[in-house]
């Protein structure tokens, strides 16, 4: 396992970072099993854990504090989100200071820690002006409460502000950014990436199997194998293939596989082992459900893509293109797009 350093932090972080979404009852509803996966990563190499408070409803983290309990957690690398809806109360949510305060203890509860490394603010909040929520978290870090705070889907305009507004009020800064970034959602590559360097912040980069269209599964001609997670299932629209963005998806998953049955790989390893390469990214998260799931990912470990492997890649997928617009920051995108349209 190779490791880089997160951002400008210092912190030295494993170039795979162990996605916790699946840990519960949105996946994988066996702890004991989910424990055996995270305590397999940590002895492979992996020092850096990503969860969230919503994640199962804050069941992620009660089984991820389970998994460090007994003297692992000083090794790990702890990141935490928050912000999309926790529960039904509308102040569980967002990036105020009232629900910072009082979210940051509730993780901190059920991942049984004094302090969470990497604090993330996990959507952008419009609702809330950005000095409030970098003011709030700089308390934080200051309280010792959490070590270092970040950002995820922030596009980078966003990003430069938060920088200035940083600055200039005398804030703590995002010292991260975790946008998602794989073969077939190449956006970020424009902007969003080479602003993240100039400012010196370590990149997270989520979802490198595309939401499982780069698994290996979606290829014409072929059943879609093995069972879907209920996450995957209340998302079922993001596989519909008579969707035409999504019928464009599989004509460049089933070419990249091809690819990478050329290459003498999997998918799989190809897809990871793209999303590592950039010079940006400092840590790619990983999200299994099973213990086969892992041990897909770790294979991807230290494979390095040739110089025409990666011009055959930008064939099929140009760099700064997604195939499906919907796919970049989730709905953040398509939202903006949609408000630009109707001014037209």
């Amino acid at each position: 396992m190779q490791y880089r350093t997160l951002g400008r932090t210092g912190i030295a972080v494993s170039q795979l970072c162990l996605g916790a979404m699946m840990f519960g009852s949105f996946g994988n509803p066996d702890h004991d099993e989910s424990i055996r996966i995270i305590h397999k990563a940590l002895d492979a190499g992996i020092n850096f854990i990503d969860t969230a408070d919503g994640y199962s409803a804050g069941e992620s983290e009660e089984i991820v504090g389970k998994a460090l309990s007994g003297g692992r957690r000083e090794h790990v690398v702890l990141a935490v989100k928050f912000g999309p809806p926790f529960d039904q109360d509308p102040n569980h949510r967002g990036a105020s200071r009232r629900w910072i305060t009082e979210g940051v203890e509730g993780s901190l509860r059920r991942l049984q820690t004094d302090w969470i490394d990497l604090y993330q603010v996990g959507v952008p909040d419009p609702n809330t002006d950005i000095d409030e929520t970098l003011g709030a978290l700089s308390d934080l870090v200051h309280a010792g409460k959490i070590r270092s705070f970040g950002a995820s889907k922030v596009p980078a305009s966003q990003i430069v502000e938060a920088q200035w507004t940083a600055d200039r009020r005398g804030h703590e800064r995002f010292r991260t950014e975790q946008p998602p970034y794989n073969l077939l959602t190449r956006t970020i590559e424009y902007d969003v990436l080479p602003t993240c360097l100039r400012h010196g912040m370590g990149v997270l980069a989520y979802s490198p199997l595309a939401g499982g269209w780069l698994s290996g599964k979606y290829r014409k001609g072929q059943g879609v194998s093995g069972s879907a997670s209920p996450f995957r299932a209340w998302f079922s629209g993001l596989f519909d293939s008579t969707n035409p963005a999504n019928a464009a998806k599989l004509d460049a998953a089933d070419a990249l596989g091809a690819l990478a049955d050329e290459a003498g790989m999997t998918l799989i390893q190809m897809a990871v082992a793209f999303a590592i390469r950039h010079p940006a990214v400092t840590s790619t998260i990983i999200g299994p459900r099973t213990m086969e799931h892992l041990d897909a990912y770790l294979e991807a470990s230290g494979i390095d893509l040739s110089s025409d492997v990666l011009d055959r890649i930008d064939q099929i997928v140009p760099p700064g293109v997604t195939i499906n617009v919907a796919d970049n920051m989730w709905d953040f995108g398509t939202t903006a797009l949609s408000a630009a349209s109707r001014r037209r």
